[in-house]
């Protein structure tokens, strides 16, 4: 059964730190493909600071253009909102009963995981590959719990709200994103 490891986020915007979370899980890990899923509003953040989920899919569809292994998914945009990770995990095995889903999810993400609605049961159903983020240790309850895999994945150092908080503050941005999502950055002005 091919696996495919879901990687879900606002990607408001999406940035390097994100393809390269992305490539290291489709290429170095025992997945078949990634997705990466646009989440229309994560339940834990705050609304008022994401763009419209349209923009953000075109810039994660403009990043991922070159990439093997690797497209984006608006499963969750048909889904209701909030976008619990639960509800959208039963929609794709119903959808999808041919493939195998992995999360894929930053220390930070696991250090919450007890918050997210029914998360035992994407413990007792799920693999978990998760990749290290700065500040966030596994939860010693959690290290060595038979789901979650800790990867070797880069570390990656910054955020997608570096990046908005430097837009804003007319700091460059080049290699922090791909030059295609910041010509569409630039030409849509968000974040300004």
């Amino acid at each position: 059964m091919p696996k495919t490891g879901l990687f879900f986020g606002s990607f408001n915007p999406i940035h390097t730190g994100h393809l390269i979370i992305a490539n290291y899980m489709a290429n170095h890990t025992d997945l078949d493909e990634v997705w990466l899923v646009v989440s229309p509003h994560n339940p834990l953040k705050k609304k008022d600071t994401i763009i419209n989920m349209y923009d953000r899919l075109e810039m994660a569809n403009l990043a991922l253009e070159h990439a093997e292994n690797i497209r984006s998914s608006t499963i969750e945009f048909s889904l209701p909102q909030p976008s619990y990770t639960i509800d959208t995990l039963i929609n794709l095995r119903e959808k999808h009963p041919e493939k195998q889903f992995v999360l894929i999810m930053g220390s930070d993400n696991l250090v919450s995981l007890k918050k997210w609605k029914n998360y035992e049961i994407i413990l007792r159903d799920y693999q978990i590959l998760v990749y290290p983020r700065p500040d966030y240790p596994v939860p010693p309850e959690l290290e060595n719990h038979p789901a979650i895999t800790i990867t070797d994945t880069p570390l990656m150092e910054f955020s997608s709200t570096f990046i908005r908080d430097a837009v804003k503050n007319g700091k460059n941005i080049r290699y922090f994103v791909p030059d295609s999502v910041l010509a569409f950055i630039e030409n849509k002005g968000l974040y300004r």
